[in-house]
């Protein structure tokens, strides 16, 4: 399968909710890294499906009332490297604060599976939402 494809049914499960399919299309010993001067931050690296289920998406549920993503475009790379451009578009739970971000997401692959993520973000946005 096509890395760009991969990655693509990452994110469609991802926004329907299905973090199963997700997670298996994780490597068992993935490197999870969200952009420095992100909340998400404080657990860097995750490794693992579990460390990112409990670290990341988790939290993501339980912070906001709603996180979609929005605005996709893959960007097939050389060496099963897929660059993500997109935007995350969220309300918060405890403020009502709403955001709009815009973020890059660097992907490396091996054998059909995620081993690496690297998000980049408007990590401004994201606190000031979180301290609105």
């Amino acid at each position: 399968m096509k890395n760009t494809t991969i990655i693509d049914n990452i994110y469609k499960a991802f926004s329907n909710g299905d973090v199963p399919v997700v997670l298996d299309l994780l490597d068992e010993k993935v490197v999870w890294n969200e952009a420095e001067g992100n909340a998400f931050a404080d657990g860097n690296p995750y490794i693992g499906p579990n460390a990112v289920l409990n670290g990341v998406f988790a939290r993501l549920g339980t912070e906001n009332e709603y996180f979609n993503l929005k605005d996709i475009e893959l960007h097939d790379m050389y060496n099963d490297k897929v660059l993500a451009t997109l935007r995350y578009d969220a309300k918060r739970k405890d403020n009502g604060a709403v955001y709009d971000a815009q973020v890059a997401h660097f992907w490396k692959l091996k054998n059909g599976k995620v081993v690496s993520f690297q998000q980049y973000a408007d990590t401004k946005k994201l606190a000031d939402a979180m301290n609105n």
